[in-house]
């Protein structure tokens, strides 16, 4: 049983810095790694970091299961693979670091109906290797400290705002996910209202993302003496009605209400549950479906793999969690590893992502263990329910995934509010604008370079030293 440390407010609650007693002499030792995993998993609130934990699930669940659906992915053994990663991430970290799958395989395996299973767990092997590499040879930290941070904030909102379309989408058209089939009803379990009831209830409860200090009480505080008896009475149920409200997990909730809508729209669903864990093989890959995987699937991915699993990533980690020690060479490595384990059994292959991480923070995850629950859970349901979980989420109500991949793409998209030159403001929209019309961040990620350095070569022609002008755009 891990300790938890309960903080009074848990959205503003700063995380401190990593610090690990080891002996005199030793740089290393296994007390000081267990002492930091285990504070890297301690719970700072438990009601947010459960709420936290449902942060990303608009993200993962409708493209595992598409995939389930449409190209036979193993759901269990996925299930029980990234679980694993979950749990992980989550004791190395500190932090709540999504596992999502791969975008741009999931896409390319969505729309070609030659690419199967042999493909997409090449496509994963090949991206983690090339990925592993760039990590252990040193050339993913060179690379972010010479990609300009306006560039990365443009790569950041443009898969904020692809998230949150993508969201408003599924609330408003798509309701049935793997078929693509639009219903457009405003009643019933897959209706407009539903979700919009959805989005005012998270809206209420957990606002743009403020703290919630002021919902403590404090007010009362300054309240004037001869302000007593019943009054002071009334003010102080007011009070404790308001932290109830404000402290409600509201993604668990929403979350739970459309498990049982699930079951609801359809109950002989219950039948359909088989339970025991998914048989696990090796997928053989032949010669072509590598040189498939590679050519469709990891070329398009690395770049986004690159950019916001990798580089976006550590940057956002760095804005929302100062003093966290690990790097873009960490982040490498485990994105790597993860995919040169689990594709070989039929996992999807996954990867870190600005967008999760976002989503769980605007949720009110804070710790690694936000993680580390979301990644117990997922553990639980591969190896008790295996793929038959599938006949469930394929009831879920895809408009409440939307509300939760909506709100995520926003937060996301809001840490972007920090370009304040006209400069910086005008190469991020730059990226972003090209990134979302062309559907692709290799594309933004260039364009934006171009114009950045152009803007900078302009600098350096009204005389500015070309010595201090990267370096203004890369701090």
């Amino acid at each position: 049983m891990l300790p938890q440390v309960q903080i009074t407010d848990p959205e503003n609650a700063q995380i401190p810095s990593q610090t690990t007693h080891t002996p005199r002499g030793t740089g290393f030792s296994a007390s000081g790694v267990v002492q930091k995993v285990k504070t890297n998993l301690v719970f700072r609130s438990k009601w947010a970091e459960l709420n936290g934990a449902m942060g990303d699930l608009g993200t993962y669940i409708p493209i595992v299961l598409a995939l389930t659906l449409a190209r036979d992915l193993n759901l269990g053994t996925t299930l029980i693979f990234t679980g694993i990663y979950n749990v992980i991430t989550g004791a190395v970290y500190g932090v709540p670091m999504p596992v999502q799958p791969m975008k741009s395989i999931a896409a390319e395996a969505l729309s070609d109906a030659n690419f199967g299973l042999p493909e997409i767990m090449a496509a994963g092997i090949l991206t983690g290797g090339i990925l592993m590499l760039l990590g252990v040879t040193g050339l993913m930290q060179l690379a972010y400290k010479l990609i300009p941070l306006c560039v990365v904030r443009g790569i950041q909102l443009a898969q904020g705002l692809s998230f949150a379309f993508a969201g408003v989408k599924y609330i408003r058209k798509v309701q049935d996910l793997p078929k693509s089939r639009s219903i457009g009803e405003w009643f019933g379990l897959d209706g407009l209202v539903l979700s919009i009831l959805c989005v005012c209830f998270i809206v209420i409860v957990n606002g743009a993302g403020e703290d919630h200090a002021g919902c403590d009480g404090a007010e009362e505080d300054n309240a004037p003496s001869y302000d007593l008896g019943n009054q002071q009475s009334s003010r102080n149920r007011r009070s404790k009605v308001r932290k109830i409200i404000f402290s409600l997990p509201s993604a668990f909730i929403v979350f739970i209400v459309g498990v049982v809508l699930a079951f609801i729209r359809r109950p002989e669903v219950v039948r359909e549950i088989e339970f025991g864990p998914s048989p696990m093989q090796i997928v053989k890959i032949s010669r072509h479906a590598w040189k498939q995987g590679f050519i469709k699937g990891a070329i398009p991915q690395l770049p986004l793999s690159i950019l916001n699993s990798v580089i976006a990533v550590f940057k956002l980690s760095s804005d929302l969690f100062p003093g966290r020690d690990f790097s873009v060479t960490s982040l490498s490595v485990t994105v790597g590893l993860m995919n040169l384990v689990g594709s070989w059994f039929g996992a999807m292959p996954c990867c870190h992502g600005a967008g999760g991480l976002a989503g769980q923070y605007k949720f009110g995850g804070r710790s690694g263990g936000c993680v580390a629950l979301l990644g117990a859970a997922k553990l639980i349901l591969g190896l008790v329910l295996g793929s038959s979980l599938a006949h469930i989420f394929n009831e879920f109500p895809v408009g409440i995934l939307g509300v939760l991949l909506f709100f995520a793409g926003i937060e996301l998209a809001m840490t972007c509010r920090d370009m304040n030159t006209k400069e910086d403001a005008f190469v991020m929209l730059i990226c972003t604008s090209v990134s979302l019309v062309g559907s692709s961040a290799a594309l933004g990620f260039l364009c934006g370079l171009i114009f950045f350095v152009l803007l900078k070569l302009r600098n350096w022609i009204k005389g500015t030293p070309l010595s201090t002008i990267w370096m203004q755009g890369t701090s």
